[in-house]
């Protein structure tokens, strides 16, 4: 059954809408593409104000535990992981290893500590934010299109 979005106007799967209780057929009356365009033009226009709100919203004490949960979690389930980011950690604390600029960028600014294997701990290729997330994103890319289980 399909439905059509009001915003793009484009006939869609009823999967491709988001739930909304108050409408007559349970469902927004546009699409998840349009929403999330709508969303991300919201943040920039508003930045400052979504900031405020985000920091105040994330003090939430179950959002909070949450958190700490999730943390927990990571920490009990990728202990290989755990130990080599406290290893690179120390290692910079004790002078063993130095940040370098990115790796692809040349950002000096925050750079975050790229492990190809995480049994040798302080062979780390360094990365800022942006080029590390768009590096693991071609990773997935290429393990999902070579059928490799990451």
């Amino acid at each position: 059954m399909l439905k059509r979005c009001f915003k793009c106007g484009e006939e869609k799967p009823r999967d491709q809408f988001y739930a909304h209780p108050k409408m007559s057929d349970g469902l927004l009356g546009k699409c998840k593409d349009c929403a999330r365009k709508d969303i991300r033009a919201h943040r920039l226009e508003n930045a400052d104000a979504v900031r405020t709100y985000d920091r105040q919203r994330n003090s939430n004490p179950d959002r909070a535990a949450a958190r700490k949960r999730r943390q927990r979690e990571y920490r009990i389930n990728t202990p290989e992981r755990r130990a080599a980011h406290v290893a690179v950690g120390n290692a910079i604390r004790d002078g063993r290893l130095e940040k370098r600029p990115c790796a692809f960028c040349g950002d000096s600014g925050r750079v975050e500590a790229h492990h190809h294997d995480y049994s040798k701990p302080l062979d780390v290729t360094w990365l800022c934010s942006p080029c590390h997330r768009r590096f693991h994103a071609l990773e997935r890319m290429a393990t999902y299109r070579t059928g490799e289980v990451a």
